[in-house]
This record gives C-alpha cells, structure tokens and sequence, in this order.
C-alpha cells in the first residue's frame, strides 16, 4: 500500500472512531487548523459530549449557546481561567491574537465549526490544543463568551452571527457587566 493510501485509511479510521464518539448524528467533520488533519474527538475525555449543546454542534457545526445570557457567566469563568492570559481579559489581545473583532488569523474562526477547531487542536505558536485541559462543553461556552464581546459591524462578523442574532446585536462596549444565570438557566450554564 502506498503512504498516500495509509494516509487516508488512517484519516478516514479516525473520521469513524470521531464519529462513533458522538453517535450516528455527526454531520461534520472536524479538521486540525494547522494541517488540516481530522481532529480526533476520542483524544478529549467523555466530559461534556453528552450536552445538547455539544450533540447539536457536532451535527450541525453551529454553536446553541450563542446570544444565551444565562450562559455567559459560565463561558467567562472559563475564558479567564484557561484563555485570558494570552488573548487578555476581554479578548482584546497579549501575547496571543484579539479575539473581539472580525480579523482572524484563521478565517475559520469566523466560523463555529472553525473556531472550535482551533481551540480544541491548537494553532500556531504557543496555543496548543485545548482538549487535555478544557471539555467541549465548555469550549462552546467560552467561544460563546468571545462572540458576546465582539466589536465590530455585524455584517464583518462571519457566520455565527446569524440573522436570528443580529435582530438583538450590540457591539460590546467594554462596560457592560456579565449576566448571571437565571433560575432557569440550564444546569451547563450554572457557576459556583
């Protein structure tokens, strides 16, 4: 067999085992945003595949906790703890990218399905992958965080500013506190 034909049954081996991970749902395909390699969910532990949010990502590639305020405190604890010190405290950019605007050093990341990527498998530089450190539950929440702080014109946004999102869209202004979950929040949603 040739290396071309190892590589792809190798790609395609793990495309299924990605897939079994999440059931017979997964519509979309996950790739690494360096080589573009299929990224291998089975690497991230069980944590936070069983969400609805999770489940309807991977089959649809759009990220439900989007324009949620009951979940923003959620994704910003997390943002702080795991992205802050790189990308600074309201995604503006350190040491790492500002995460705020519509300028992506991969256009992916205008996407959900990109931006994940990128967390959960790493980019350039120092940002490795996320997985080992972070469920995916919580990536959709803090990526979640980050699209709540954007600053720009929504029609430079990218496609996760969808229509529906739009109708409410504000640019962030810097000032604005966190909402904190309601009573009715979803359980994934609630802080200590």
């Amino acid at each position: 067999m040739s290396m071309r034909g190892a590589t792809a049954k190798a790609a395609a081996a793990v495309a299924l085992i990605a897939a079994g991970v999440v059931g017979a749902k997964a519509a979309i395909t996950l790739n690494n945003a360096v080589t573009g390699e299929v990224l291998n969910l089975e690497e991230a532990g069980p944590e936070g595949k069983d969400t609805e949010a999770f489940k309807t990502f991977i089959e649809t590639g759009r990220n439900i906790y989007n324009g949620k305020a009951d979940c923003l405190a959620k994704g910003e604890q997390t943002y702080l703890a795991m992205c802050s010190g790189c990308h600074g405290q309201k995604a503006e950019g350190k040491l790492g990218p500002g995460l705020n605007d519509s300028y992506w050093t991969y256009p992916q990341g205008a996407t959900d399905k990109g931006f994940f990527e990128i967390i959960f498998g790493g980019a350039s530089g120092q940002m490795g992958p996320m997985y080992g450190a972070m469920n995916v539950d919580d990536m959709l929440l803090t990526m979640a965080w980050v699209r709540h702080l954007y600053k720009d014109k929504p029609e430079d946004a990218g496609e996760w500013l969808t229509d529906e999102l739009k109708a409410s869209f504000k640019p962030y202004d810097g000032k604005t506190p966190t909402p904190k979950p309601g009573a009715n929040a979803p359980e994934t949603c609630k802080v200590e």
